[in-house]
């Protein structure tokens, strides 16, 4: 262990902000790139946890902080470039934790997640696959009309990929929601200010 490489480490996770998603080849660059992803995972799986009642939270959480990780060094592969590319995301997740304060645990964690076996990894996969559905409804808000066919062929799919019960619940509630009722609904100068008129 070394702290020139734990700091490396952080200066490399904090490069997850430079690297798109895979979907800006076709959709444009108005798309969350690695480390937003990375951040709603989180708070995904966490939620689900709290609904299934299951799993330990600690584990679930650091498991969605590392599942994408080795992408820092591999990239980021799109459902076409996935049927010619072949990457070595062990080898990547591998360097980039080696020597550091967190290489047995994070390889533990990353590995575990790759089998999709334990409880705690299904949660984090079904967040994974959870946040590409929250990402599609908010750039159909913001009138991408490819992604609203994307959405009915991600509607035939995505149901028998979700492994808990939450999840499914979860995702047909998203496939209904309008992402901008957070703040429509939430206290505002309409609901309860200066603007809210009497009825």
């Amino acid at each position: 262990m070394s702290t020139k490489r734990d700091l490396e480490f952080l200066y490399e996770m904090g490069c997850l902000r430079f690297i798109p998603r895979a979907w800006v080849q076709f959709f444009g660059p108005d798309f969350q790139n690695l480390a937003e992803h990375h951040l709603r995972v989180i708070w995904i799986a966490l939620v689900l946890a709290r609904m299934e009642r299951k799993g330990n939270i600690e584990k679930i959480m650091k498991m969605a902080l590392v599942h994408d990780v080795p992408e820092s060094r591999t990239g980021d592969v799109d459902y076409v470039s996935r049927m010619y590319t072949k990457r070595d995301e062990s080898m990547g997740m591998r360097d980039i934790v080696k020597d550091t304060i967190l290489e047995k645990e994070m390889l533990e964690l990353w590995y575990e997640y790759e089998k999709k076996k334990s409880v705690e990894s299904r949660i984090v996969k079904d967040a994974d696959t959870l946040d590409v559905d929250l990402e599609v409804q908010e750039q159909a808000m913001k009138g991408h009309k490819h992604v609203k066919v994307w959405m009915a062929e991600r509607e035939m799919f995505v149901p028998t990929r979700l492994y808990t019960a939450s999840a499914k619940k979860l995702w047909k509630a998203i496939i209904k929601s309008c992402p901008y009722d957070w703040h429509r609904n939430a206290r505002n100068r309409i609901n309860y200010g200066d603007w809210k008129t009497e009825k």
